[in-house]
């Protein structure tokens, strides 16, 4: 049984599978979590943690100073800090000591702020009908196999701009938290590729 963190998940989606292999997997995050097992949710700033004993990280950092989505407030961003901070969060990753790790985040500045993601997935790929381009950088762990490839899910037109439809209708605030949840075959697929 491997001791294994869960970085920036409130979901609690990768923890529940981890946990379901019988894994000692724990979601953090600062917000609480919504998967139903605050047991298993270690709720602070991931910096007093990060350098425990862990066999394996998982992290989603935030991505919303670095993800391409938000390009058009990249110039203020950059002015006022916030997108070094970003950048800053998501090396405390990509540096860490811990001998396995995998960062998710959307396609964005990493890519040329540090390097390209190992493998770029979608839902589809892993049993969801649903679009959702999905970046991963590894450090000694496999890419992942995609475990059965179905359709892309629909597409409607907001405002001139194709989106996937089941984001399409959210208000603005409320979208990037509905956008930054892991899908089911996915999240499964994590966990049992990586363990």
């Amino acid at each position: 049984m491997s001791k294994i963190l869960v970085a920036c998940e409130e979901s609690q989606t990768v923890t529940k599978e981890l946990r379901n292999l019988g894994h000692e997997a724990y979601s953090n995050d600062v917000l609480e979590c919504s998967g139903g097992h605050p047991e298993w949710h270690l709720k602070q700033d991931v910096r007093e943690i990060i350098d425990e004993d862990w066999a394996m990280i998982i992290a989603f950092p935030p991505c919303t100073h670095l993800a391409v989505s938000g390009a058009k407030w990249f110039a203020q961003k950059r002015a006022d800090g916030r997108q070094q901070q970003g950048i800053d969060f998501f090396m405390l990753f990509a540096n860490n000591k811990c001998p396995k790790i995998a960062i998710e985040n959307p396609v964005g500045i990493m890519s040329t702020e540090w390097r390209k993601p190992d493998q770029i997935v979608q839902p589809w790929m892993f049993g969801d009908s649903y679009q959702k381009t999905t970046c991963i950088w590894l450090k000694n762990l496999p890419l992942l196999i995609p475990t059965g490839i179905v359709d892309k899910g629909e597409f409607v037109t907001v405002n001139g701009k194709k989106l996937p439809k089941w984001y399409s209708n959210a208000n603005t605030k409320k979208r990037g938290s509905i956008r930054s949840k892991t899908f089911p075959g996915l999240a499964r697929a994590m966990a049992t590729q990586w363990t």
